[in-house]
């Protein structure tokens, strides 16, 4: 499964953590696609909030593949030059 976290860091104060995860904790909130088997996404309560109306988006370029996170209402701007970090609309 894909976990996605939103941690506190950057120089606009949030970055999404994206890792595999082998197991669910028990507050994480589990989210499918009804067509993509498998699609596996946890998300833990806190993240939710940060994380509402983005979307998920796997990207393949010349370099590599990843998932990213985009069109994140929760999102200020678009965020910093580094394009890892974001700051969030409080």
């Amino acid at each position: 499964a894909l976990r996605i976290a939103v941690e506190s860091g950057g120089c606009h104060g949030y970055q999404y953590k994206l890792e595999v995860a082998r197991t669910r904790e028990p507050d994480d909130y589990h989210f499918t696609h009804p067509s993509i088997t498998p699609s596996n996404v946890y998300v833990d309560p806190i993240s939710l909030g940060l994380l509402k109306g983005s979307t998920i988006d796997f990207k393949t370029e010349h370099i590599g593949s990843s998932f990213r996170i985009t069109d994140n209402p929760q999102s200020k701007d678009s965020g910093c030059g580094c394009g890892v970090s974001w700051e969030a609309k409080f």
